[in-house]
């Protein structure tokens, strides 16, 4: 009666889990997955498989900076190596001819992830993706979309503001400038691993305003240096930074433009 009730045991567990019983890799079921896009495209879909044949997707025209939107449930994942495919826009291109069919660029990340331990049931557990400018793609367990960790729009409005004009976001210019304004910042993710609000305002300030170069100077050198990993402080450096310094920056733009058109 023992081995018997063993034997029931273990059938039931195999119709409850299937081979995961007997699996020695981490899976996570009831998942509801998102995505946080920075990098300067539009992402249109993406597809998360693993190497047991699961798979979970989202996605839906996540504009730069985007990621509170819908959540789709619920998946089951299964051990510690993914492969993610996804697809991009260039939203810029494709306004050219609204009546062609829109260029998906098709992109494929490699991802480990270590054994993670999961709270909540179905549905309050969220794989929250990161897409980042140089297509590399993170994973994170969360209970909710809230905590994206680059601020495409915060960049933008205070840009706005600071040149004193009035952001609508119903304008197809202030939808242009916007893109500009995630691309420039995607830029100083990539230079610079800037993530920070305040430090890419600045970034995004001195390379639209001041001079596209302004990197190169010497003195903006020796800040980045001594910043580094200090979220904010490349950016109240930049907000003090002396005069003498961007009167020099705009005049290297100013040459910089004289030769163009001599060139040119």
């Amino acid at each position: 009666m023992r081995m018997r009730s063993v034997w029931l045991l273990i059938v039931s567990l195999v119709l409850v889990t299937g081979c995961d019983a007997f699996s020695s890799a981490p899976t996570y079921g009831g998942l509801s997955v998102g995505a946080f896009n920075y990098t300067p495209y539009n992402l249109s879909r993406f597809v998360i498989y693993d190497k047991y044949g699961n798979t979970a997707s989202g996605g839906g025209d996540l504009m730069p900076g985007s990621g509170a939107g819908s959540l789709s449930c619920c998946y089951k994942l299964k051990g510690t190596a993914f492969t993610v495919k996804w697809e991009v826009y260039d939203a810029d291109e494709a306004i050219k001819d609204l009546y062609a069919p829109i260029q998906k660029i098709q992109k494929i990340t490699e991802i480990h992830l270590p054994p993670t331990k999961l709270v909540g049931g179905a549905g309050e557990r969220v794989l929250g993706l990161h897409f980042y400018p140089d297509d590399h793609v993170e994973f994170e367990f969360r209970n909710d979309l809230r905590g994206t960790r680059i601020f495409y729009a915060k960049i933008d409005d205070w840009l706005y503001k600071k040149q004193g004009k009035t952001f609508d976001p119903n304008s197809g210019e202030d939808a242009a400038a916007f893109r500009r304004t995630a691309r420039i910042a995607s830029e100083g993710w990539l230079k610079y691993r800037l993530t920070n609000t305040q430090d890419l305002q600045q970034y995004v300030y001195y390379t639209l305003l001041v001079n596209p170069r302004f990197d190169e100077h010497p003195a903006i050198q020796k800040i980045l240096a001594e910043t580094k990993d200090t979220p904010g402080a490349f950016g109240a450096a930049m907000e003090n930074l002396p005069p003498t310094v961007v009167d020099a920056l705009k005049r290297n733009r100013a040459q910089d433009k004289q030769k163009g058109d001599s060139h040119g």
